[in-house]
C-alpha cells in the first residue's frame, strides 16, 4: 500500500476531525488519481482506532485543490448532517488570508453574481438573472512591493469566489494560474485561516484557527535551506544548515 502523508490534526473528538489541508491536495478523488484528503483521513482513523473495515469520514465543505488551510470533517453521519445544515443556514463562518496583486482600498465589501462553467471548471461574474449572489468582506493587513496581504471574511461560499471577486477588480491572487498569471510557478497565496461553527452535538461555539502565514513561511524557509545545503560543499556549513532546518521543523 502507498505510504500516505502525515496529517496535521488541529482538533479532534468523537464527532469531528479538523485538519490542515496541504496545498495541491484534492479533497476527494479526482481524475488525477492523486492521494486525496478523504483517503488520508480514513486511513488515519483506521490506524489510530485499529479499525478493520472502512472508516467513516464525512465531507461537509470544500477547499480548492491548490489552496491550503483548515478543514472540518465529520466522523459520524449525524455530525455530517448537522454541519451541512449549519452551512445551509449560513452559520458556518470562514476567514482566509490571501496575497493579492496591487493594493485595494483598506477595507471593503465585494458583492457579485457568479456563474460556474462546469466544462472549464472556472467561474465568472455575471448578471443577477444568471448567477448566484456572492459576498465577501476584506481588510488589507499589509502592503509591500505592489502586493497586499488581505484578511477575507467569506459570507457566501461559491466556487472560486475569493479568486474571481478579487481578480475581476484587478487584484488577482499571487500564484493563481487560473485567474491571473503565475510566471514563477508558485503555490497560490490563499489560506483558510479559521472556521467558526456550532459543535454538532454539544452546540458549543468552536472557533478553530490555523496560523497559515507562519506555516507557509516556515515551509518556504526549509525549502530554501534544503536547496542551499545541496549546493554547499563545506561539511561544517552543511552541518549548520542542517541544524537550522531541524529547529524550524520542531518549532524552536
Amino acid at each position: 500500500m502507498e505510504k500516505l502523508p502525515k496529517i496535521n490534526v488541529i482538533y479532534e473528538d468523537n464527532h469531528l476531525l479538523v485538519v490542515e489541508k496541504p496545498a495541491n491536495t484534492p479533497v476527494q478523488k479526482d481524475s488525477s488519481n492523486d492521494i486525496d484528503m478523504l483517503t488520508i483521513l480514513k486511513n488515519y482513523r483506521k490506524e489510530k482506532e485499529n479499525k478493520m473495515g472502512d472508516a467513516y469520514i464525512g465531507l461537509v465543505h470544500r477547499l480548492d485543490r491548490p489552496v491550503a488551510g483548515i478543514m472540518v470533517f465529520a466522523k459520524t453521519s449525524k455530525a455530517a448532517s448537522r454541519l451541512s445544515d449549519e452551512i445551509r443556514q449560513n452559520k458556518f463562518h470562514k476567514t482566509y488570508l490571501a496575497v493579492v496583486s496591487h493594493t485595494p482600498s483598506p477595507k471593503g465589501i465585494f458583492e457579485d453574481y457568479l456563474i460556474k462553467d462546469e466544462k472549464t471548471n472556472t467561474s465568472r461574474v455575471t448578471t443577477k438573472e444568471q448567477g448566484k449572489y456572492s459576498k465577501l468582506e476584506y481588510e488589507v493587513l499589509n502592503s509591500k512591493d505592489n502586493m497586499s496581504l488581505v484578511k477575507v471574511n467569506l459570507i457566501t461560499g461559491r466556487s472560486h469566489q475569493i479568486r474571481v471577486q478579487f481578480s475581476s477588480r484587478g487584484f488577482p491572487l499571487i500564484g493563481d494560474s487560473k485567474y491571473g498569471s503565475n510566471p514563477q510557478n508558485i503555490n497560490i497565496a490563499l489560506f483558510a485561516q479559521s472556521i467558526t461553527f456550532l459543535h454538532p452535538t454539544t452546540k458549543e461555539e468552536l472557533k478553530l484557527y490555523f496560523d497559515a502565514i507562519k506555516d507557509y513561511s516556515v515551509k518556504q524557509e526549509i525549502k530554501r535551506l534544503n536547496a542551499l545545503m545541496k549546493k554547499e560543499i563545506d561539511p561544517l556549513e552543511q552541518a549548520k544548515l542542517a541544524e537550522k532546518i531541524r529547529k524550524l521543523r520542531i518549532g524552536e
